[in-house]
């Protein structure tokens, strides 16, 4: 990956709407080896997708936790069920798994408190392995879907 690429990638983390005229403009190619850049990036996995970006609270998502979850045990068939159940939760945004106690952070977005306290009493805490779940509620977010520095 050279710094024509590094540029690229920086212009569609910052908009990924861009024709590829303009991006070519932009990283001062011409549009054929632009596009053929940008394939690669795409068939290498550099670039996993593209997507809207979405304000939560307009589609009556107000509410953010996150959710610490400690497991009862951590077994391979234990972990890989767990993860692969948190996958069928929609309202979970992002998911990780952690060195130490706890085992897995998971960010969660809700319409209210009332919303989060229904689905981690009936959903999360009932999903497999899990013993226990802390929750941290969100109170402002001021750095949110920043792009990843390409400058390094």
């Amino acid at each position: 990956m050279d710094a024509v690429d590094r540029k690229i990638i920086a212009e569609l983390q910052d908009d990924g709407r861009l024709s590829v005229t303009e991006l070519a403009a932009r990283v001062g190619l011409t549009v054929s080896p632009t596009h053929r850049r940008v394939r690669d990036l795409e068939e290498a996995g550099v670039i996993v997708g593209y997507r809207a970006v979405v304000e939560p609270r307009t589609i009556g998502l107000g509410f953010e936790a996150l959710c610490f979850v400690t497991m009862k045990q951590e077994d391979r068939a234990t972990l890989l069920g767990f993860e692969d159940a948190v996958m069928d939760v929609p309202h979970v945004l992002q998911a990780q798994r952690l060195f130490g106690d706890p085992d897995y952070l998971l960010r969660v977005r809700t319409e209210d408190m009332d919303s989060y306290s229904r689905l981690e009493d009936d959903v999360l805490s009932t999903l497999p392995g899990v013993m226990r779940l802390n929750s941290t509620l969100v109170m402002k977010t001021f750095v949110a879907e920043r792009p990843y520095p390409t400058n390094l």
